[in-house]
C-alpha cells in the first residue's frame, strides 16, 4: 500500500535540468546560485551512481531523476540504489521514474499499467511515496502520479497545462514542470536552437497527443513546429522577460520548475547565473 498522504518533496521554487550528468564543481556552482534542485535526464542506469558524488559535493542540493526508464532500470535495482542514496544522504534524493516513448521501446505495452505495477514494487521495495514523483502529461497518469507518488514531473509543457494539472490532481500534491531556456534576444536564433532541441520530440506521439489537448494544432507540431508552438515550449528574451515566463508555471501552480538551458553545456553556467537574480534567488557568499 501507498502512503495515504505523500508529502511534498521540499525543492525550493527553482532547479536546473540537464541531459546527461554535470560534475560536482558544477553543481557547487548551482547550489551557490540557490537552485534548489538538479534534475538529471537521459534515462540514466539503473545503479544510479552518479548521484553520491554530487550529494557528497554539496550542502542542501537536491538531486532528481528527470527520469529513470521504467522499461531499462528494473524496480528491484532502482530501490537498492534509492536505499543506498537514502542511508548517505537522507532525504535530498528524489526518484523520478517514467515510461518513456512508444516509438524507442520495445516492450512498450500499456503505459499506465506498467507504470503501476512499477510503483508497487517500489512500495515493496521500500521506497517511500514522499521521494518519488513519475513522468505524466495527461489525465490517468497525473492521477496515477497523485494516487501513487509524491506528485507529477511533465516535461514540454506550457502553464496552462501547469493549471489543468494542478486542478486535476488537487493541492496536496507536488507539481514540478520543466521549461527549456535560451537566452537571447534574438527571436529567430533561438527559434532555431529551439527547433533543434524539439525536433526529437516532434516525432514521439505522446508529446503531440499532449500538445493537442494543449490547444496545438496539427501545423503547429509537426516538423519543424511552427514559431507560435517554439515560442511556447521554449522561453527567450532577457533574463527578466524568461524569469517572467517561468513564473506563469508557479502562477498556474507548479511547486517547483524545472529549468532546462539549450544552446550548449557552455551556455549552462551563464544562463543560470543570469536568471538568478530576476527568480528572485539569493547566492551564497
Amino acid at each position: 500500500m501507498t502512503d495515504a498522504i505523500a508529502l511534498k518533496p521540499e525543492l525550493g521554487r527553482y532547479g536546473v535540468w540537464t541531459f546527461g550528468r554535470v560534475t560536482p564543481d558544477e553543481a557547487v556552482e548551482i547550489e551557490r546560485l540557490g537552485y534548489g534542485a538538479l534534475w538529471v535526464g537521459g534515462s540514466p542506469a539503473a545503479d544510479l551512481e552518479f548521484v553520491e558524488p554530487i550529494l557528497a559535493a554539496t550542502e542542501t542540493l537536491q538531486v532528481a531523476t528527470g527520469i529513470v526508464n521504467i522499461w531499462t532500470a528494473p524496480a528491484a535495482e532502482v530501490a537498492a540504489s534509492f536505499q543506498r542514496i537514502e542511508a548517505a544522504h537522507p532525504s535530498r534524493f528524489l526518484l523520478g521514474i517514467g515510461a518513456g516513448h512508444r516509438e524507442h521501446t520495445e516492450e512498450y505495452t500499456s503505459p499506465v499499467q506498467a507504470l503501476e505495477d512499477y510503483l508497487e514494487a517500489l512500495d515493496v521495495a521500500g521506497v517511500p511515496t514522499s521521494r518519488r514523483v513519475v513522468a505524466a502529461l495527461g489525465p490517468r497518469v497525473l492521477e496515477l502520479a497523485a494516487q501513487h507518488s509524491a506528485g507529477a514531473h511533465p516535461y514540454l509543457t506550457i502553464p496552462e497545462h501547469t493549471g489543468g494539472a494542478r486542478e486535476l490532481i488537487g493541492n496536496t500534491v507536488f507539481l514540478a514542470p520543466e521549461h527549456k531556456v535560451v537566452l537571447t534576444t534574438d527571436a529567430e536564433a533561438a527559434r532555431g536552437v529551439g527547433r533543434k532541441a524539439l525536433d526529437l520530440y516532434l516525432g514521439l506521439s505522446n508529446y503531440v497527443k499532449n500538445w493537442h489537448r494543449m490547444g496545438f494544432g496539427s501545423a503547429d507540431v509537426s516538423k519543424p513546429g511552427s514559431d507560435r508552438f517554439v515560442d511556447a515550449m521554449v522561453a527567450h528574451g532577457t533574463a527578466a522577460q524568461i524569469a517572467a515566463r517561468l513564473e506563469e508555471h508557479l502562477d498556474a501552480g507548479a511547486d517547483h520548475v524545472a529549468i532546462q538551458v539549450l544552446g550548449g553545456r557552455d551556455q549552462l553556467l551563464p544562463t543560470l547565473t543570469e536568471l538568478a537574480e530576476p527568480l528572485g534567488l539569493t547566492a551564497r557568499d
